[in-house]
């Protein structure tokens, strides 16, 4: 168990009612998830949960974006233990989030991206800036859909535009996230924290017992789904010891078109 002062890349503010706002902190990077923060981010909700001050917590991040997914350059995925214990912080991520009885609110403020995403769209209650920027990420690089989006997507806003916004990696502005129902509002950039952090103080001031039960019954619909998230997840990281993702991450970074190789052994 991780103690608040452990970690590296969150920051902590204690606010009124029991709120405890965290902010991903690596602004310099958009706060893309690197080795030690994808851990963080994983350990965070089991430190909240034995935390007897804390009632609510709030994450957002820090700069201009909430999260760019991950740190992916100068990554070796052909490392076996590398990704294995990749795929156990990915799991920690979704369970400990899914599974923590307080409630979390995310208050998406920039780009939200692959992990990042996945913080933001599992939170209990999403604020989306109108200047937020969503976008899945996986597929794009020549990975499946791994992080969460497998448990969580077609509940939020069904299966066909779960399938559309995977399949093809668009992006979505909050509004829009707002509109199918991928995040639970919108709100002009200016007045996110303002909104987010009234919304963790009135469940701060709410009935503790009722809200943590309440959790725990609606994210039954999530743990019924747990193994299509395994089976995504397992996919993903069998994918990154393959040659697409080398195309694909290539192709992000020279900001080009990829050119799978799967394409070529699977041409129609």
């Amino acid at each position: 168990m991780m103690e608040y002062a452990e970690y590296e890349y969150l920051l902590f503010e204690r606010l009124p009612n029991g709120v405890l706002q965290i902010t991903m902190n690596r602004p310099e990077a958009m706060n893309a998830v690197n080795a030690q923060l994808h851990k963080e981010l994983g350990q965070i909700w089991r430190t909240i949960g034995d935390d007897p001050d804390t009632r609510v917590a709030l994450i957002t991040g820090a700069g201009r974006a909430f999260c760019a997914g991950g740190d992916l350059f100068g990554v070796d995925f052909q490392q076996f233990d590398f990704v294995y214990k990749t795929l156990q912080e990915d799991r920690d991520i979704v369970y400990n989030m899914i599974n923590l009885d307080k409630p979390i609110v995310s208050a998406i403020n920039g780009w939200a991206i692959g992990a990042g995403l996945a913080v933001a769209l599992l939170a209990d209650v999403s604020i989306a800036s109108d200047r937020a920027r969503i976008m899945d990420g996986h597929t794009r690089i020549g990975v499946a859909a791994g992080d969460h989006a497998a448990i969580i997507w077609p509940l939020l806003c069904g299966m066909a535009r779960a399938k559309y916004y995977l399949f093809t990696n668009d992006e979505l502005n909050g509004e829009q996230a707002a509109e199918i129902g991928l995040v639970s509002m919108c709100v002009p950039h200016d007045e996110l924290m303002d909104r987010a952090r009234e919304v963790a103080d009135r469940l701060g001031r709410g009935s503790a017992v009722a809200l943590r039960t309440t959790k725990h019954i609606l994210n039954n619909w999530l743990r019924m789904n747990a193994p299509n998230f395994d089976a995504s997840a397992a996919f993903e990281l069998l994918q990154f010891m393959g040659p697409d993702v080398r195309e694909g991450v290539d192709a992000v970074q020279e900001k080009r078109s990829p050119t799978f190789p799967s394409s070529a052994v699977y041409p129609g």
